[in-house]
This record gives C-alpha cells, structure tokens and sequence, in this order.
C-alpha cells in the first residue's frame, strides 16, 4: 500500500491563472484535489463530528427510527450496497425536501445535530458552484449552461458516514468488490458531478491509479470529480475509481456531499469539448433516471448497477 499525495487548491486563490492550471492539471491527472483556503471551519467541524458520534452510537432500535425507504433516500440505513456488494457502513442521508415523497428525517436527542448538518451542506453548496464554474471554465466555456442546470433547484445531499470496526476486513488488491470479509464502500466512481469528502483523522479512503490502490491521509477535504464532470469533459476528466478499507482497530468517519443537478438535467459532452480529434464519446443521459437506477441499486439488489459506461457512443 502507498501513500498518496494529491494535488493541493486554495479556493481563496482559485480564479488566479496559476491556480487554475493547477486545478485543470489536478481534474486532468488524478480526478482528485485536497482543498484548503475553504469557509468550513475547525469549529463546524468539531460539532459535526461531535453531532455523528451521537446519533451512531445510539442503540440501533433509535436509529432504525428514522430508517429510510425505497421511496423516501432520506434518514438512517445500514444495507447500503456498492456495485452489488454490502459495504461494511452505516450512513445518514440528508437532502432538502421535494413534494411528498423526499422528506428528511431528523434524529430526536442529539444536540446540534440538524444545524451542523444543514450548516456543512449549505456551506459545501456554495463551494461546489464555485469550483464547477472553474472547472468548467478550464474546459472552454459552458459555464452558464452547466449552472443553470443546478438552478433554481438541485439534487445534492449530504451523507454522514460511519465506519464501525469490523472483525473481517478484506483487502482486494484488484479494483474488485470484497468477496471474502468487507470493505468499507466497495470500489466505485461517483454518479454525479462533484463530490466534497470531510474525513477524520483515521485513514481509509483509496484511489485507485497505476493499476493498484493508493491511500489518502486521513484529515482533509478532499474534491473529486464525478461521472457527469467526465462525460461533461468528454472524457477529459476521469472520475477517480476510489473505495474505502474497513479496520479491525478503529472507527471512521467521513462527510461527502455529493453535488447533482435538477432531476430533469440531460447531459452529453459540452460543446467546447468537441471537435473533429474529439468527437463525442457519450450520448445523452437523463439524471433523473439514472440517479433513480443507480439509488436502487443501492437500496437493494435489483440486477446490474447502471454505468455510464452504458451510454458510450
């Protein structure tokens, strides 16, 4: 196992020349960025990691309390599934409410829980928009078309994560699902268009590059780039396959916030990406159906989880 040192952006600078080609050498290279210079603060932080603590260590009949549904992604789960295989994790998954069906549920009896939740999200909403339109700049233009697609209504959501010890961790050395003890979250590369990772101080998450799995330390924010940001790119930027390893010895605990567009987004490679040395590699996708493929997936076994990889020209 080695250990991986990514590449580093100061949001504070990030509209400077020079930290823009760090960014698109970053996208371009790794798919993946630690992010410094950020508005979520070490208190936040604190009181998030305080709020999860609480809430996952309550009795499991507590949390059940607010377990979600087939219908409704919001509240407690501890079946989640990764490509098929059971991942070695509880979550907690908040996005804000839409008609009568996405309602979020809050845990009763732990302090701070639901400001330090709605406080990281709307934080990491703001972050989000400012490096898409950077990154997006990078590729050539489609700024404002990719933002609209974001507006006035989005489907990001926060999850807390929470890694239990666990007696029978396995270790694949392929980019494979663990089929002999657990990981954590099975390997896989993430459906929407960026992902912002808070992660305590126990390492375990792992990109996988050059044919073998590197760590990433444990303590930062870490970006990375999705499945629609490739196919935005037309293949430009790789969504980095990454997966997380589970630990006989300690706990973990990790934040992302997974940032998607409205529901009725379709998405293709943008204009400025090509060009007669770059035709066009995907064909169109609907979000809204793919995110509703790739959530059941994820609830439950319902046969092969969908890839873009499906939608290749």
């Amino acid at each position: 196992m080695t250990r991986l040192t990514l590449p580093v952006i100061n949001l504070a600078t990030l509209w400077q020349p020079d930290s823009l080609r760090a960014l698109d050498c970053a996208c371009r290279n790794w798919g993946a960025f630690q992010l410094v210079g950020h508005p979520i603060t070490p208190l936040l932080q604190s009181r998030l990691q305080g709020a999860m603590r609480g809430f996952f260590h309550q009795p499991r009949s507590s949390k059940l309390l607010i377990e979600r549904s087939a219908n409704n992604p919001w509240g407690y789960y501890d079946q989640e599934l990764t490509r098929q295989a059971q991942d070695w994790k509880e979550v907690f998954d908040y996005g804000p409410a839409d008609g009568d069906a996405l309602t979020p549920q809050w845990p009763e009896g732990v302090d701070d829980f639901r400001v330090a939740v709605l406080s990281y999200y709307h934080l990491c909403e703001k972050i989000a928009f400012d490096l898409l339109a950077a990154i997006t700049a990078n590729l050539g233009g489609g700024t404002e078309h990719v933002q609209n697609c974001f507006r006035p209504q989005h489907t990001s959501f926060v999850r807390l994560n929470y890694y239990p010890k666990c007696a029978q961790p396995a270790q694949p050395t392929g980019n494979f699902a663990a089929t002999d003890g657990f990981l954590g979250v099975n390997p896989h590369t993430d459906a929407g268009a960026l992902t912002l990772l808070l992660q305590d101080e126990q390492a375990g998450l792992e990109i996988y590059r050059d044919e073998r799995w590197h760590e990433i330390a444990g303590g930062t924010l870490v970006v990375n780039i999705g499945d629609i940001l490739q196919v935005w790119s037309n293949d430009r930027y790789q969504a980095p396959l990454h997966r997380v390893r589970a630990n006989t010895e300690a706990e973990r605990f990790s934040v992302p916030f997974f940032f998607n567009p409205s529901y009725d987004t379709q998405y293709a490679p943008l204009r400025a990406t090509v060009d007669q040395r770059h035709p066009p590699r995907y064909r169109h996708i609907e979000w809204g159906e793919f995110r509703r493929q790739r959530t059941d997936g994820d609830y439950a076994n319902h046969g092969e989880e969908i890839q873009i990889s499906q939608f290749r020209v």
